[in-house]
């Protein structure tokens, strides 16, 4: 794992006080952290998908976009900072207007030694970017975590 320190947050997404190497957040049971999740789909309801090239993940199909907000000796990043970086480094999109936080849920799961231990900040905006377009977030979310996260997820109107 790279040398990134993340935020320690508590089962609310309120940040604990404690930064941590992303490792520590990763591995055995993992520490809870802040994470973000980014969803990009059309007027049709496609959504833009894309299969992970990642040292624990690779190969895996993922939603279109996640991250950390990162701690630096210059100050936390943001949620909408990490969206920023995430969207610019996955998919070259520069420009990036009206982000904002609809919603959160908290995930666990095991990968051998590691794991994912994470509250996940859920963010939209409205962009087109050849045809995909950020419309009516809620309905598609709703469709593709029903069963996996419908419990955890808080949606904020």
């Amino acid at each position: 794992m790279d040398k990134q320190i993340i935020l320690a947050v508590d089962e609310d997404g309120k940040f604990s006080g404690e930064y941590i190497p992303k490792e520590v957040g990763h591995t055995g049971e993992g520490k809870r952290h802040l994470a973000i999740t980014v969803l990009l789909y059309n007027n049709k309801g496609q959504v833009l998908l894309q299969k992970r090239k990642h040292k624990i993940f690779d190969n895996i199909w993922d939603i279109t976009g996640a991250t950390h907000p990162l701690h630096a000796d210059a100050g936390d990043e943001s949620l909408e900072e990490a969206t920023r970086r995430c969207l610019k480094i996955e998919w070259g999109i520069r420009e990036i207007r009206k982000i904002r936080v609809i919603g959160s849920f908290n995930y666990f799961a095991k990968y051998g030694k590691y794991c994912e231990n994470e509250h996940c900040a859920i963010l939209r905006w409205g962009m087109n970017i050849n045809g995909w377009i950020r419309v009516s977030f809620y309905r598609i979310l709703k469709k593709i975590l029903k069963n996996i996260l419908l419990g955890q997820l808080r949606l904020q109107k």
